[in-house]
């Protein structure tokens, strides 16, 4: 079972704020467990918000329009 985390906990893993966090559930773009009224994110579902955004880099040939 993953450890579910606190808003603070989550932003510190990431390096951000704790408002983004908050932001993120607010706007229901993270997935998150409510306790109560408690707010909790599972260590699963901030690796696959972080998985969900991550970006390929360009091959040289995709910047240049041409093969390298």
């Amino acid at each position: 079972m993953d450890e579910l985390l606190k808003a603070h906990e989550a932003a510190a893993l990431l390096h951000t704020s704790e408002r983004f966090i908050r932001r993120l559930i607010a706007e229901r773009r993270i997935e998150f467990v409510k306790i109560g009224r408690h707010v909790r994110i599972r260590e699963s579902a901030l690796l696959a918000f972080v998985v969900a955004g991550t970006v390929e880099p360009l091959a040289a040939s995709d910047v240049t329009g041409r093969a390298a």
